[in-house]
């Protein structure tokens, strides 16, 4: 009796060893390569991770559940920005990510600022997500107007690796400089902030969706400005570029903060051509859901402007063919 005990125990914990192995191979994880914590990709990036999201034992979709990949587990990560989303996408250490869609253009067929540089010819898009506003910021009374006016001063241009720091250096070139006329600081949004705040620096400049939380926090702490970014210098920016476009910050966007004209550029969502068709199918799919739609919009001031009418919106960079499936079966692509 004892003998069939034991082996109907060890029968069971084969079972159930077996069961446990089966889940685990159900699992899927997909990282989202994002930015800095103090700017709007890791929000946003947070957001849609948690809606594409459906592990296993997930309540139904529709009855307080998650209505996402089924077994997929999906993480925002923090990173350097656009450059670094994209080499570590092409590279493999990262699922997917987010990139300005200029920077994402020019890695993808090695031109403009990515001359010379082998063109990561695997990139693939699965979604034009928000407009992202240039925001240069400066304490109100330090007398900088406009782009100009750095000259001499200590600006922070971002990390290397940063969508930021490419278009700051295309803003100083339109403006007349190069950093060759600055003191270069490379922060990254809260630290930039907080250097501001301090007197460490000038200036910054900040590539993000608004409200940026790193802007919202600085302004209400101290008295700032944002420098209008018009006149010659956006005319040509948005002349030599095409994924430029003028476009303002509105009054009342940070707390005591005027309005200023600037300039706008893509925010988009990128993968690997490698990546298996029916995730980024299903991904897709998830990312435009009823239930995503409220997520979306109670996450993040920009979520709002996540649409599907606009996921085709100034992509230069070819669909995965998961995503051009979504599309297609969607109505949204001929």
């Amino acid at each position: 009796m004892l003998n069939k005990f034991k082996t109907f125990a060890a029968a069971t914990a084969v079972l159930a060893m077996t069961t446990l192995s089966s889940a685990a191979q159900e699992l899927t994880f997909f990282t989202i390569g994002t930015g800095g914590t103090g700017f709007t990709y890791y929000p946003v990036g947070g957001v849609i991770a948690n809606a594409i999201s459906r592990p296993p034992g997930s309540r139904e979709c529709g009855d307080g559940g998650s209505c996402g990949v089924e077994g997929l587990i999906a993480s925002a990560v923090s990173s350097r920005g656009s450059v670094d989303n994209i080499n570590a996408i092409v590279s493999g250490l990262r699922d997917s990510g987010f990139a300005q869609s200029d920077v994402a253009y020019w890695a993808f067929t090695g031109t403009g600022t990515q001359e010379g540089q082998p063109p990561a010819e695997s990139l693939r898009t699965i979604a034009a997500l928000f407009e992202e506003h240039i925001h240069l910021v400066a304490l109100a009374d330090s007398g900088i107007n406009s782009v100009a006016d750095l000259a001499g001063k200590r600006v922070s241009l971002d990390e290397p690796g940063s969508g930021t720091y490419v278009d700051a250096n295309l803003i100083l070139e339109a403006g007349g400089l190069s950093q060759d006329d600055i003191t270069v600081e490379a922060l990254k949004g809260n630290a930039a902030a907080e250097a501001l705040r301090n007197g460490q620096i000038d200036a910054f400049f900040a590539v993000a969706g608004y409200p940026t939380g790193a802007v919202v926090e600085l302004a209400s702490a101290a008295d700032i400005k944002i420098v209008p970014i018009d006149g010659a210098v956006a005319e040509a920016l948005v002349d030599q570029h095409g994924f430029f476009a003028a476009s303002e910050i509105p009054e009342g966007t940070y707390e005591g903060v005027a309005g200023a004209k600037t300039i706008s550029v893509g925010a988009q969502w990128f993968t690997s051509a490698d990546k298996d068709e029916e995730l980024i199918y299903n991904i897709t799919k998830a990312l435009w859901n009823a239930e995503t739609r409220v997520l979306l919009d109670v996450g993040h001031a920009k979520g709002q402007t996540i649409t599907p009418e606009t996921a085709l919106d100034g992509v230069g960079v070819p669909l995965h063919p998961g995503a051009e499936r979504f599309y297609r079966e969607a109505g949204l692509l001929e």
